[in-house]
């Protein structure tokens, strides 16, 4: 971690503002206690709420089911080198119902970014299945248009019609809100964990 982290709680003679916002995220997170990032956006106690504002909203308050979300969010994790976030979500993952073979396709792939004769074109992935056969680790074809519209978003930033079509066409336009959000909220994420070293994962820190 490039910064001290944060006291679990308020330090004596914490304005108002500050003793809110570690109530906020006590609150959010109980009966766990406050992670390592809680720490980290606890020295700015104006973002800390905003931030914790804005993610309860989209892990507790779309449409979205858990295995779309924690696929956008893992996905993420991978393709931005964010360890810490790859280990908070990736038990998630598997709690929504996401395969082993789907997560190692997810870790795996160098992108999921074409499309073609009605699903992901194979020439935008690396490697087939079992008898030459790609099956996309069990990833159906929703599941594969959010992560092509994940890497799109991730990597190049823009998105092209082709991959926004095949998204829109599985979502309504709520959906695609929700999905653009998570996407967009955790790329913020991963790339704050990354540039502090939040967790330090790579240095043998049990991650909470």
């Amino acid at each position: 971690m490039r910064l001290p982290y944060a006291p679990r709680t308020p330090p004596p003679a914490s304005s108002p503002s500050t003793t809110t916002a570690y109530t906020h995220l006590s609150a959010r997170r109980s009966p766990a206690p406050l992670l390592d990032l809680d720490l980290t956006l606890l020295h700015s106690p104006p973002v800390a709420a905003g931030w914790s504002s804005f993610f309860g909203a989209i892990r507790t308050q779309t449409t979205l089911s858990a295995a779309i979300r924690e696929l956008c969010i893992c996905r993420i994790a991978v393709l931005n080198g964010a360890e810490y976030e790859w280990m908070q979500h990736v038990p998630l993952l598997r709690e929504a119902g996401v395969g082993e073979r789907a997560v190692q396709e997810i870790q795996r792939r160098k992108a999921w970014r074409g499309w073609g004769g009605g699903g992901l074109d194979k020439a935008g992935a690396e490697g087939e299945g079992e008898g030459g056969e790609d099956d996309y680790g069990g990833l159906n074809e929703e599941q594969r248009a959010v992560l092509a519209y994940t890497d799109a978003m991730t990597v190049g930033v823009k998105v092209s019609e082709e991959i926004f079509a095949e998204v829109r066409r599985r979502f309504d336009e709520r959906g695609v809100v929700e999905i653009t959000a998570t996407v967009a909220g955790y790329n913020c994420v991963s790339r704050f964990l990354v540039a502090l070293d939040v967790g330090e994962v790579g240095e043998g820190k049990k991650v909470e």
